[in-house]
């Protein structure tokens, strides 16, 4: 079997445009993966075809030497950009190994160690007014549908210093939220990487009192430095890694011994290096939460990941805050039931695009998360593009 083709199509969702490949083999099998990336969906469709010479006419069996090549052989580094174009290709390979085999991609990187994921609940903060009232309302209707562990970023536009009344009304909003759950459901408080390591620690300090599962991405990761000071000092867990790309940066933030939720992004590295990335965090005594926040696809790749990893603490779930047509994108999405999902066994990721949906949600600029804009968490799509 060889690799005849890589196909590359764009849905517009409103607050990221998703990046879908179809990888095609002389033997009638296709495979599809995904390779989306916030503000990049162009520039990463144009990488995927750059890559695209170093799998044509190869065996799409041979996955981890394709990783190798299309991460070493470019020698260049295209961070997260060419980590998604190469993850795009590379899962479609997966997706075709299993259908070839008859197997679920999970029982391809070693077998179920979980009969069903716990999830919480992302992106049911996107109505309403930013306060407490209507984040205690939101978060109230969230449980009511089953969840046990719900995430949000309650801290508006704020970047590395805040004021005083912005401050406050976060922790309010923590507050709030904690109040509508109980003590029973995992409140997880998103930092999207705003603050300096004081403002980090401040806060850490101050919503310590509400009990947060974890304080996620507190400051920028590109000085992993500063995200081990913030978490040696904070009360708080700190998880972190979605924006790493490479095994290499994750060694170093583990041999520090300090941060032991790791949310790997499997769409900026490949499933291959994934796999190994979580198996360096068991080594660590640590928990794995991969970030799966890009599009359906990539939801149905962590799934499957996470199946298969021991050290799996928590998936993360927007399905049931998307809007209604984004579940049609794909033939089979994933399926939440109180709280928990389970991996489909239909081969390979067991599921396909549906491109006639696909076709009437056409790319647009204006589509990406602008997390630094007043009114961000709302996701529509940004003005002025």
């Amino acid at each position: 079997m060889k690799i005849t083709d890589v196909q590359t199509y764009i849905a517009g969702n409103g607050w990221k445009n998703w990046v879908f490949v179809q990888v095609d083999t002389d033997e009638g099998v296709h495979g599809i993966g995904e390779a989306t990336l916030n503000g990049f969906g162009k520039t990463v469709e144009a990488a995927i075809h750059e890559l695209k010479p170093y799998v044509i006419g190869q065996d799409p069996f041979n996955v981890e030497s394709h990783s190798l090549k299309m991460f070493r052989d470019v020698f260049s580094d295209g961070g997260q950009i060419q980590g998604a174009a190469l993850s795009g290709i590379e899962f479609a390979c997966w997706d075709i190994m299993g259908k070839v085999l008859e197997q679920p991609v999970y029982k391809l990187l070693g077998g179920k160690c979980h009969d069903s994921l716990r999830v919480y609940a992302n992106g049911w903060y996107t109505s309403g007014p930013r306060t407490p009232d209507n984040f205690y309302h939101l978060a109230k209707q969230v449980v009511e549908k089953g969840y046990t562990a719900l995430k949000f970023d309650p801290f508006g536009s704020s970047w590395r210093a805040v004021e005083r009344g912005d401050f406050q009304l976060a922790l309010d909003l923590i507050g709030a939220v904690r109040e509508a759950v109980g003590d029973k459901v995992d409140v997880l408080v998103e930092g999207h990487n705003r603050f300096s390591v004081h403002t980090a620690l401040r806060f850490a300090e101050k919503m310590a009192e509400y009990e947060p599962t974890w304080f996620e991405a507190p400051v920028p990761p590109q000085s992993v430095s500063s995200m081990i000071e913030v978490a040696k000092r904070s009360p708080v867990p700190i998880a972190c890694g979605e924006d790493y790309y490479c095994k290499e940066q994750f060694a170093e933030l583990l041999s520090h011994n300090q941060v032991h939720i790791i949310q790997l992004e499997p769409q900026f590295m490949g499933l291959t290096a994934a796999k190994q990335v979580a198996g360096m965090v068991n080594a660590f005594n640590g928990v794995t939460a991969p970030h799966s926040a890009q599009g359906p696809l990539c939801s149905i790749v962590c799934a499957h990941l996470n199946t298969a990893t021991p050290n799996f603490f928590i998936h993360e779930i927007f399905e049931d805050f998307n809007e209604p047509w984004t579940k049609n994108i794909l033939t089979n999405t994933v399926d939440i039931k109180d709280g928990y999902i389970q991996v489909s066994d239909r081969p390979g990721w067991g599921t396909d695009l549906n491109l006639d949906e696909i076709s009437k949600h056409p790319y647009k600029r204006e589509n990406f998360l602008p997390l630094f804009r007043e009114g961000w968490e709302k996701r529509e799509p940004v003005k002025g593009f």
